[in-house]
């Protein structure tokens, strides 16, 4: 069953196609002064419901992930990235991060939180 997602403004509405059995807190220094807890997706999985220019897009680093949020309220929304789980990029998988914090209606103390050490591994 799909999952609605929206900025605190409203400008910004995104889906996905099922809850989350687990999501993740990051501790690198974006993700931490963010508060997300991200919900991986592959790219068929998710939607953005609102126009594309409700979006704004931040590029940090080696500008391999787009941190996009929305352009009117800043909160921060999805990201759109390579596969990381091996360590290295994985282009041929690309994965889309949801703030799982913006989900309408889903009870996010639910599902388990897994932190990765971010803040030491990039």
């Amino acid at each position: 069953m799909p999952i609605e997602a929206s900025c605190h403004c409203g400008e910004t509405v995104f889906e996905v196609t099922e809850g989350p059995s687990s999501v993740t807190r990051c501790t690198c220094t974006l993700c931490a002064k963010r508060g997300a807890l991200w919900a991986y997706y592959k790219p068929a999985q998710f939607r953005l419901l609102s126009p594309p220019e409700n979006v704004a897009t931040y590029l940090w680093g080696s500008r391999t992930v787009k941190h996009h949020f929305c352009a009117t309220c800043g909160c921060g929304t999805y990201s759109e990235s390579p596969d990381w789980s091996t360590g290295k990029p994985d282009f041929d998988n690309p994965k889309v991060a949801v703030n799982a914090r913006l989900f309408d209606d889903f009870d996010l103390e639910a599902v388990p939180v897994n932190v990765i050490d971010g803040r030491n591994l990039w």
